[in-house]
């Protein structure tokens, strides 16, 4: 069982980590974690998924772990153009 001043360190820990995202950075650790909480089955959901499903989100986020994503906005904006 985990201590209360070890959780109280990682709570620290993550506030911490949160508070120095970037605004982008930001609203995608958001919408995980709410994912997170709202998920009553954590493994349920995933394990619905296909292989090639389940691939493709596993690339998704490496590629956003490493700056190599498409900002949300730009691609919005993309289609704007091409379709306004």
């Amino acid at each position: 069982m985990v201590k209360f001043e070890e959780m109280n360190t990682n709570k620290l820990k993550l506030f911490r980590q949160i508070d120095a995202l970037e605004d982008s950075k930001l609203q995608q650790v958001y919408g995980l974690l709410l994912n997170l909480v709202n998920t009553e089955d954590d493994t349920e959901q995933w394990n619905s998924l296909s292989e090639t499903k389940r691939q493709g989100l596993i690339d998704a986020l490496s590629e956003m772990n490493h700056s190599e994503g498409i900002e949300h906005q730009s691609i919005i904006e993309k289609y704007k153009q091409k379709y306004a």
